[in-house]
């Protein structure tokens, strides 16, 4: 995060924020499983073969589905570079919409496909360096590296800031409280309020330069 510009960083938590929105909508569809939260998933499919439960395909399903859709944006990606972000959440805005039409016409099993591949694919959108990856739909490791940078300015280094991460922590929660109250009041609708929201990151994104 330290090596953003404040534009990719203000993108950077409006992407986690979104997927914050998506996962709870996905979340409160599914009975408890998540389209972005893969350890939870891990856990869950842990869960269900020790328990022997007929829905065992279901977190691994989802699994898989993230890492294809991680795999079809990291190929997208790279096969335009110079506008990654841009093409990137084009690409996820486009996703969530169909999900959403797949939605109205009862394709749920689509629909559910489609977001796990968005949400793969949203983890890629600012992955030009990936020595140093940040995901952006995932918390754990953004609330370690605040502990870290925390510690580093307890030690008195006065350039560690650990606000950086707490940020992206803090935007996911704020797009999944919103994803809880749209989903809970407007019901499916509210995959029309994801993929509206991916159309507004792809139209910032045009305006953000660098990978």
């Amino acid at each position: 995060m330290k090596r953003f510009t404040p534009g990719q960083r203000l993108f950077a938590y409006a992407v986690a924020g979104l997927a914050g929105f998506v996962d709870v909508t996905g979340y409160l569809h599914i009975n408890g499983y998540f389209v972005s939260f893969m350890t939870g998933n891990t856990t869950l499919l842990a869960r269900d073969m020790a328990e022997g439960a007929h829905r065992v395909a279901v977190p691994a399903l989802l699994i898989a589905g993230f890492v294809i859709g991680v795999t079809i944006g990291t190929l997208v990606g790279d096969r335009w570079a110079a506008r990654r972000k841009a093409v990137v959440s084009g690409m996820v805005a486009a996703m969530l919409v169909t999900a959403a039409l797949a939605r109205v016409v009862d394709l749920n099993p689509l629909s559910l496909a489609l977001l796990v591949f968005a949400m793969g694919a949203l983890n890629t959108v600012m992955s030009g360096n990936r020595a140093n990856p940040v995901g952006l739909t995932y918390m754990t490791g953004a609330l370690v590296r605040t502990g870290q940078l925390l510690a580093e300015r307890l030690a008195g280094d006065r350039s560690a800031n650990p606000l950086l991460f707490a940020g992206l922590w803090a935007s996911l929660l704020a797009g999944a409280l919103c994803g809880a109250l749209v989903g809970l009041n407007l019901g499916a609708a509210s995959l029309w309020v994801a993929g509206g929201s991916a159309l507004v990151l792809c139209v910032a994104a045009m305006r953000i330069s660098v990978r």
